[in-house]
């Protein structure tokens, strides 16, 4: 399930409580510090950045509150603008945040789209696909060695120490489109992340794409029952369904719902 996670909607801890006790298998957040003010950048949908995306918890505030009331719920950042972060604690707060859940931690992350807020970061969106690469190799160094190192063009530093290491490394769930991010996950990552497209007749040659990577298909309209057969017809890892900002009673209705929904389909 994907979720925004705003001050005005479900709390994520009562959230995540409701998806595991309906058989939900995950719960996806996404990101964004902010958004600037006066941008020429689009919202990727049209129009005005709606109010939900002005409102988002940080997403590991979000998932550790998630973490903390459910044993078996899959926590994943969806996705982590990862080339604004800082790599030091971005592997701390991914480590920290596995290690508390009992290994449950997927890290979604992409490059992200909207450049204003990148450039507030003091980031060159020209580099963020080369940034990225880096970061992600960093990351698995950082995670991995007592004295961890990396030197690349973008991503610099000398032998750290650096704890608590994750309990296993977390999944990359790598969000975006295109050659370059399949390559990124081939290398580095370990499932492909799409967004699903709209029409079910599209469904086979955008995972033809895929050529053997896993994919999650992300943000799934739960209304569109068609689509959804597609994306089971062709074997997908997991569909992420989208989940509406609504008030809380009108969120666990949503919710029972999907879960009729869902029960149509094997594990």
């Amino acid at each position: 399930m994907h979720s925004l996670m705003t001050d005005e909607g479900i709390r994520p801890d009562r959230l995540a409580k409701a998806l595991e006790e309906r058989g939900f298998d995950a719960m996806f957040v996404p990101e964004h510090t902010h958004i600037p003010v006066h941008s020429e950048v689009e919202f990727p949908q049209g129009g005005p950045p709606p109010r939900s995306l002005l409102r988002i918890y940080d997403p590991f505030v979000a998932l550790s509150m998630a973490a903390a009331v459910t044993e078996k719920l899959l926590l994943g950042t969806g996705i982590a603008i990862l080339p604004q972060r800082d790599v030091f604690q971005t592997a701390k707060e991914a480590a920290s945040l596995d290690r508390l859940s009992g290994g449950r931690f997927l890290f979604g992350v992409g490059a992200g789209w909207h450049t204003d807020e990148m450039r507030d970061h003091g980031v060159d969106p020209r580099t963020r696909g080369a940034r990225l690469t880096e970061q992600l190799a960093a990351l698995k160094e950082i995670w991995t060695e007592g004295e961890a190192e990396f030197h690349g063009e973008h991503i610099d530093f000398a032998p750290v120490y650096s704890w608590p290491k994750p309990l296993r490394t977390p999944p990359i769930y790598h969000g975006g489109e295109g050659p370059r991010v399949l390559a990124r996950v081939r290398t580095y990552g370990d499932v492909w992340m799409p967004t699903a497209v709209a029409d079910p007749a599209d469904v086979p040659a955008q995972l033809a794409a895929a050529d053997g990577v896993p994919v999650s298909v992300y943000k799934v309209p739960g209304d569109d029952e068609r689509l959804i057969d597609a994306y089971v017809e062709v074997g997908v890892e997991r569909l992420t369904l989208f989940l509406d900002e609504l008030p809380e009673d009108r969120i666990l209705t949503r919710l029972d719902n999907l879960t009729k929904l869902i029960g149509r389909y094997p594990d």
